[in-house]
């Protein structure tokens, strides 16, 4: 049993770490757009909407995958025990 938690907890890892380089991409992303646009807005309150509009995308965005990624560690077990079984089981009808 041993082996499978840490299988478990390989595939949870793994997860988590692709889930935060997705937030990370997605961070660069938003602030170059929101930085190489930036001289093109001439309005004062046109740059307010845009910022708050990036503002509220990435906090938004990075509040769901922190969520995600609780929820998936309180049922990493049913989750990823559900998955390794039928990735084994479909190793064997190979």
């Amino acid at each position: 049993m041993s082996d499978l938690n840490q299988r478990i907890e390989a595939m949870y890892q793994s997860d988590k770490r692709g889930a935060w380089l997705l937030v990370i991409l997605l961070w660069i992303a938003i602030l170059f757009v929101l930085v190489m646009t930036w001289p093109y807005i001439p309005d004062t309150g046109v740059r307010i909407v845009v910022l708050i509009g990036a503002a509220a995308v990435l906090i938004f965005n990075t509040a769901s995958i922190a969520a995600m990624l609780s929820h998936y560690a309180e049922d990493k077990e049913f989750i990823y025990g559900l998955d390794i079984k039928h990735l084994d089981a479909a190793k064997e009808r190979k």
